[in-house]
């Protein structure tokens, strides 16, 4: 009542976190972000923080409470990353409720901290030019070129779902256009809505694939039969992932084995898929490896901050590692094996 008397809150702001995220912060972030963010703030709401601190007074909230929220949250195993997820939603909710008068003070996730035990993310993964080129020889089209836009160009899935003819002119893939879940978006970021530069090899596919398409000058780049953009993870579900999960024994694909009368074995000659993503992150890797600065990877990928490049899209290759040992070993002088105790001239410095 102190804080309700002092008129810091106003009394119909009163209210607690399950009714504002679901009244305010929800149809907040419906107007201003991505279709794809909003679900991942709704998912994480939904599945972590409002089983936990729904029936919360958000004017009552301190550190020391949101603290206790998140320990409760990490008994469940999650992993480092989904931690800092849920801990980075719930602070944005506070900084809404700020700005919008329903809460005042320090934003109380400020000062907390995720489980120091949390399980390290997996190792994202990064194809190299040899799995790229034995994936291409063995998909069919149009995921074919699909596959190759990822791999030479590294544009992300979503981009490659929006494109059309017309953004591919001058040598150049110009992104301009985003799909989720069959939204139209803008791109990641504003640097994402960039020119790419198109290789000859790539240039070639593509010029291969408009004709088998009736050589369109508009209109999306891969359109189902209703003219409509197809969606990337449904060729992934159709063509690409029969194409590389095929029994060693009869080579039918794992979904056409049921009736088989021997066990599915998978052939491991074929490539393994390791999603849309590791396209990217080997793009990154492999002209890392080729020598293009990091910078210039930067602008390729069309990344905000070359941090990024440099933390989660350029990968050790075992290769290049072993070289930079090699490198390394060569440019130690040797040991002088004829030194003896007591040899001060010829002990090593």
């Amino acid at each position: 009542m102190a804080t309700v008397n002092g008129g810091k809150i106003p009394a119909e702001r009163i209210t607690t976190i399950g009714e504002f995220v679901t009244g305010v912060y929800l149809p907040w972030i419906e107007r201003h972000k991505r279709p794809s963010t909003v679900k991942c703030y709704r998912d994480i709401w939904e599945d972590h923080l409002k089983p936990v601190c729904a029936d919360v007074w958000m004017k009552n909230v301190r550190t020391f409470h949101v603290q206790g929220r998140l320990n409760k949250i990490a008994e469940k195993g999650l992993g480092r990353n989904s931690q800092k997820h849920v801990k980075s939603t719930l602070s944005a909710i506070f900084k809404v409720a700020k700005q919008q008068g329903y809460f005042d003070g320090v934003n109380p996730v400020m000062d907390t901290a995720i489980s120091p035990s949390a399980p390290e993310p997996e190792e994202t993964y990064a194809y190299s030019l040899e799995e790229l080129n034995s994936i291409l020889a063995h998909i069919p089209e149009p995921a074919t070129t699909a596959f190759a836009i990822a791999a030479y160009a590294g544009l992300r899935v979503g981009e490659i779902e929006a494109l059309r003819w017309e953004d591919y002119r001058d040598g150049e893939i110009h992104v301009s256009h985003s799909r989720w879940n069959g939204h139209e978006t803008e791109p990641k970021t504003a640097k994402s809505r960039a020119p790419v530069p198109v290789i000859r090899h790539l240039a070639e596919r593509l010029e291969m694939h408009r004709l088998r398409s009736g050589n369109p000058a508009l209109g999306p780049m891969f359109p189902t039969g209703k003219g409509t953009p197809r969606m990337m993870n449904n060729l992934l579900g159709r063509e690409i992932r029969p194409a590389l999960n095929r029994c060693e024994v009869c080579r039918k694909s794992e979904g056409d084995h049921a009736k088989a009368d021997h066990e599915y074995k998978r052939d491991n000659q074929l490539p393994e898929w390791h999603g849309w993503h590791a396209c990217r992150r080997g793009l990154g890797t492999n002209l890392n490896h080729l020598g293009v600065p990091d910078v210039v990877i930067q602008r390729i990928l069309r990344h905000a901050n070359v941090s990024t490049t440099t933390g989660y899209y350029i990968k050790a290759v075992p290769v290049a590692v072993r070289d930079a040992m090699t490198k390394l070993e060569n440019s130690i002088p040797a040991l002088d094996t004829n030194w003896t105790p007591g040899s001060p001239s010829s002990k090593p410095m």
